[in-house]
């Protein structure tokens, strides 16, 4: 008992011991894992911040670029940003989030104290600091938009300005140069006259100008205002300018006060040759327009249009002769200035200030119009003749096609009619059909002519027609089909009669198979389709109603009238079936019972039989398509007579 003793109290003191080792193990395996996921969450948290705290200050860096290409590639970096580094920060808040809230939930289900991060790494601290950046980057993007959009317009603001500049120094130069010659010391005048003239339409100029110097100086001022990177540059530009027109403006003044003090008392001469350039440009522009209308190519289809033509060129040439005294007028102009200067003793100075319209050049133009005329009426005319040509040729063609295509619809009316009934035998409507294709072929010169007038129609190039709504293709096809029609009317003539004589129909049958299929022929068509042949048949008595049985009985007669499943029964197809139900015809089992005889009752016959009974070239067709007779009772040369008989009849292979 002492030993039991001894030994219960030893193990039971060793179990005790491992209970509370497992315990202990098992706490400190939760404690390692809840340190492992504090560790974790502090090493995200402070990455997670680090980058946070290097990302605003580049977010709220507003220091802008001088050029647009460097504000794209500012652009392209915060989509990279946007793209690529943002989202797996995104990610890691995310992730950063679940451990938290994963490691409480362990530390609560473990007994354990919450867990508290070190300061300014709550979850709340990193919320507060994403907000923060977010807030950072949407002000950043609506900065750098802005920031483009103000480049874009620095941009715009400066290539008008250069644009605008390069017009205005390209007008002023040699301006300064014209304006500081003293040509009007030793000029006439009449010089002197058109230099002052002159001199005020470069005032008038000078003044068109003033608009755009100031916009050059408004877009320089707000160049300024924008904060343009190369404000210097512009405004060295825009000085310069300013100054410039300064002193284009006292050159000018200076200049027309010298010219006013040398003007001379010769206003007449300057009023005429005002007067000759206002009257010698719209005469001048008139000329042209008639230059350029009688040489204008025309194209025009019918009459109408030609004669329209010629009417507005007949109330041209009815204008020709106060044209002709608008130009005399214009030239007396030009000798009234001749007389005064000679009469003075004035040295022109050349050519109207006014205008490069000489009194040479007016004469030229309208010398030229007056040759034009002539020439204008012919093609005119002859236009007219070839339009009447035409004409004639649309008549002539409609002539023929208003009978030809009456004609036409006509005979295929006739031969439906004659098709559908029964007047006479059927040699009797055989003859007059052949007689109708007769005089239809003899019909075929009115067809060529007809083509000969188109072919005329189509080398005039003449596309319309309004005396008749024929066209060739489709008298062409009518035709054809007028053709086709009576081909295949005579050719179900000829079959019918064939018909008839094979199975013996009587001339009054066959007028009861046509009254009656012209009866269930509601449309007219020339053939039954499937809905109206079948109440033909029960008219007839067949029991082919809409039950299973009626049905089938139907679909086999169907694929006897219409074996190619078209879906309509033809006239001859009709008779055949009627006269294959109607007729006594030839069996296989006739056929059958008759070589039975031949055989002597047995069940085979020999070829010595056949050559006996039969023709010889008709044995010999026996024979050599008979087959051998492989019944009990078959004898040396025995052949089947039962099977040929079926195969004759396509109830069996032959």
């Amino acid at each position: 008992m002492t030993y039991v003793s001894c030994f219960y109290h030893a193990f039971s003191g060793a179990q005790k011991a491992e209970t509370a080792a497992n315990r202990i193990c098992k706490v400190l395996a939760v404690n390692q894992e809840n340190e492992h996921l504090m560790e974790d969450y502090e090493k995200l948290a402070s990455d997670l911040l680090e980058w946070i705290r290097r990302t605003i200050p580049w977010l709220e860096n507003r220091a802008p670029e001088k050029t647009m290409a460097e504000m794209q590639q500012k652009l392209e970096d915060f989509r990279d940003y946007r793209r690529v580094h943002k989202p797996p920060k995104v990610q890691e808040k995310c992730q950063l989030e679940i451990n938290f809230n994963t490691l409480q939930t362990k530390l609560r289900l473990s007994n354990r104290p919450a867990f508290m991060p070190s300061e300014g790494r709550m979850v709340s601290d990193i919320n507060g600091a994403w907000h923060k950046l977010e807030g950072a980057e949407k002000g950043y993007e609506e900065w750098l938009l802005n920031e483009i959009r103000r480049l874009e317009r620095l941009d715009h603001l400066a290539e008008k300005f250069r644009q605008k500049a390069a017009i205005h120094e390209s007008w002023t130069d040699g301006k300064e140069a014209m304006l500081t010659q003293k040509d009007y010391e030793t000029a006439t005048l009449s010089e002197i006259k058109a230099l002052l003239k002159k001199h005020e339409a470069f005032e008038s100029d000078l003044a068109a100008h003033q608009d755009r110097v100031e916009q050059i100086a408004a877009i320089a001022q707000e160049l300024n205002e924008l904060d343009y990177y190369d404000s210097p540059s512009v405004n060295a530009r825009c000085q310069k300018i300013c100054e410039q027109w300064d002193a284009l403006g006292t050159l000018t003044q200076n200049r027309r006060e010298s010219l006013e003090r040398t003007e001379k008392q010769l206003e007449s001469i300057d009023e005429l040759y005002l007067e000759y350039a206002k009257r010698a440009a719209p005469f001048n522009n008139w000329m042209e327009g008639a230059m350029e209308d009688l040489q204008d190519m025309f194209i025009v289809h019918n009459i109408e249009e030609i004669q329209g033509l010629i009417t507005a060129h007949e109330q041209f040439k009815s204008t020709l002769p106060e044209a002709n005294k608008e130009r005399e007028s214009i030239q007396a102009i030009q000798a009234e200035v001749q007389k005064i200067a000679q009469y003075n003793g004035i040295k022109l100075a050349g050519n109207n200030p006014y205008t490069s319209i000489t009194p040479q050049s007016i004469d030229k133009k309208w010398e030229k119009v007056q040759q034009l005329v002539p020439q204008r009426d012919q093609a005119l005319q002859e236009e007219l003749a070839r339009q009447q040509s035409n004409d004639h040729l649309r008549r002539q063609f409609a002539n023929q096609a208003n009978m030809i295509g009456p004609w036409i619809q006509t005979k295929m009316e006739e031969i439906g009619r004659i098709s559908i009934e029964m007047n006479g035998t059927l040699e009797d409507q055989l003859t007059h059909l052949r007689q109708y294709e007769q005089r239809i072929i003899e019909y075929k010169p009115n067809i060529d002519q007809l083509e000969g007038d188109h072919q005329l129609i189509q080398e005039a190039l003449i596309f319309d027609n309004k005396y008749t709504s024929y066209t060739m293709e489709h008298l062409r096809v009518g035709w054809e089909q007028l053709l086709t029609t009576i081909a295949r009317t005579i050719n179900e003539i000829e079959n019918q009669i064939l018909t008839r004589d094979a199975k013996g129909i009587s001339q009054e049958q066959l007028h009861e198979y046509r009254t009656s299929f012209n009866h269930f022929d509601k449309d007219h068509s020339g053939v039954l389709q499937a809905e109206e042949f079948k109440a033909c048949l029960i008219s007839l008595g067949y029991d082919v109603e809409t039950d299973k049985q009626g049905e089938a009985e139907f679909a086999r007669i169907m694929g006897i009238v219409d074996p190619n499943n078209s879906g309509a029964v033809t006239f001859q197809a009709f008779i055949d079936f009627m006269s294959r139900e109607t007729t006594d015809t030839d069996t296989a089992d006739q056929v059958i019972a008759s070589f039975k005889i031949l055989a002597g009752d047995k069940n085979f016959i020999t070829a010595e039989e056949l050559r006996r009974e039969l023709p010889p070239d008709q044995a010999e067709y026996c024979i050599a398509r008979m087959a051998p007779y492989a019944g009990p009772d078959a004898v040396a040369g025995a052949l089947d007579y039962m099977s040929f008989s079926t195969a004759l009849y396509g109830e069996s292979d032959l």
